[in-house]
């Protein structure tokens, strides 16, 4: 550690009241002030639903309470199972998470995407594996979903990108934002009947030059803030697997729609 790090470390303590008096945190839904730094106030953290087991152990829709075992699966998935392998979600969408997803997509507040982060941390686990360190034994890669150069121009920043780079900093796992493209500006997904949705995302993806080198034989979880459809996740997941990928992981902040529809 060098001097001018040790400096900041002893201030911070000294800092953080001064700090938290003229600056204080502040709930990232409603603006309540409260005790931390990326904390809920209690009003908006009782508002969400968060999502819990029994789930199903490829797309994690929730599964009767009877259902047991880590290997559970849901019909829709015994009789067509999807291009990846497990997705995981955080919570489903209400009114908090719009407001939060809205704040950093359009209003530019992109210190959120650290809020979004400490919760998708605690989805990184294997089953029967510690939180994480299975993920890196597992030679895993972080991978957020890609959006079109047009979009990023226009909004100035790709929000799984930042999520991503969060959930790299607090377990490691590095982080991959040049691998997969996005080479068809899609128009918005979730109005799309089914049928119409594919064809949209047909050749929506593509790999860089000699991403396969990267990606053979990886695990690669895939970062992204909102489930609505499931379509872009499913096409992404069969690029990966195409270039070479063993394993895809889906991490989500939200789930606006049941997995398959």
């Amino acid at each position: 550690m060098t001097l001018l790090s040790r400096a900041r470390a002893a201030g911070r303590p000294i800092l953080r009241p001064l700090l938290d008096f003229a600056l204080p945190p502040r709930c990232p839904a409603c603006g309540e002030i409260v005790s931390d730094p990326q904390a809920f106030c209690a009003a908006c953290w009782q508002s969400i639903d968060f999502i819990g087991d029994p789930q199903c152990a490829t797309c994690g829709m929730e599964l009767p309470s009877h259902a047991m075992g880590d290997d559970a699966r849901c019909g829709a998935c015994l009789a067509e199972p999807p291009p990846f392998d497990r997705a995981r979600f955080v919570m489903r969408y209400g009114d908090v998470e719009r407001q939060l997803a809205h704040r950093l997509k359009y209003s530019r507040r992109v210190s959120l995407a650290a809020v979004m982060g400490t919760q998708m941390r605690r989805l990184l686990e294997l089953p029967g594996d510690a939180p994480v360190e299975g993920f890196l034994e597992a030679n895993a890669i972080l991978v957020p979903v890609p959006l079109h150069r047009w979009r990023i121009w226009s909004r100035g920043f790709n929000q799984a990108a930042l999520i991503a780079r969060q959930l790299s900093r607090t377990t490691g796992i590095p982080v991959q934002t040049g691998l997969l493209r996005r080479t068809v500006n899609t128009p918005p997904l979730h109005s799309l009947a089914p049928r119409a949705r594919h064809k949209a995302l047909k050749g929506a993806f593509s790999l860089a030059k000699d991403a396969s080198i990267h990606l053979t034989g990886k695990t690669v979880i895939l970062i992204d803030d909102i489930w609505t459809t499931g379509a872009t996740a499913s096409a992404c997941a069969r690029i990966l697997k195409r270039g070479g990928v063993a394993r895809v992981e889906i991490i989500c902040w939200t789930r606006a729609g049941e997995p398959g529809e």
